[in-house]
């Protein structure tokens, strides 16, 4: 496995559309690819990360928050938001746009449809921040940051790194 390099913005891999993977393209070196981006998120500690992010424009993505952690890490191929509900405002960060962070409003329950590592397809419901975790990925498969939902006139704000 290795950690690999970041794309950041305004990187235009960041603003495409990622591209649909195919029953043929789940093989030995996309696994390597997942394996690699799990460990990337985990090094960077983030919550998730898409392959875009990686500077791969695939509709691949990666979770792992609180409530997931036990049973591993989501994968999530050509995943596809079908339902959400709710609305909160959260304070949401990017790995992608590091030091800053902005607010915003996001779902309170979102429910996705996706492939996992095997290619079987499987439903995921998530709350809260799990919720958050897969609208935010799934916005980077489509070419949108954080930045782009938040208030117009509002900014971003930096924040101080965490000592470690």
């Amino acid at each position: 496995m290795a950690i690999l390099p970041l794309s950041y913005h305004p990187d235009p891999v960041l603003r495409q559309k990622a591209k649909r993977l195919k029953e043929k393209d789940i093989n030995d070196s996309l696994q390597k690819l997942i394996d690699d981006m799990i460990e990337t998120m985990r090094a960077v500690h983030g919550v998730g990360l898409a392959a875009p992010q990686v500077g791969i424009s695939l509709r691949l993505a990666v979770i792992e928050v609180p409530q997931t952690a036990a049973a591993g890490p989501l994968v999530l191929i050509n995943p596809e938001i079908v339902s959400r509900s709710g609305e909160r405002e959260v304070e949401e960060g990017c790995l992608s746009l590091p030091g800053f962070r902005g607010k915003l409003k996001r779902s309170v329950k979102v429910t996705v449809r996706a492939r996992d590592r095997n290619g079987r397809d499987y439903k995921i419901r998530g709350e809260d921040l799990l919720a958050e975790a897969l609208e935010h990925e799934l916005d980077h498969l489509n070419g949108t940051l954080y930045i782009d939902h938040m208030e117009e006139g509002e900014k971003p704000f930096k924040i101080e790194p965490e000592e470690g």
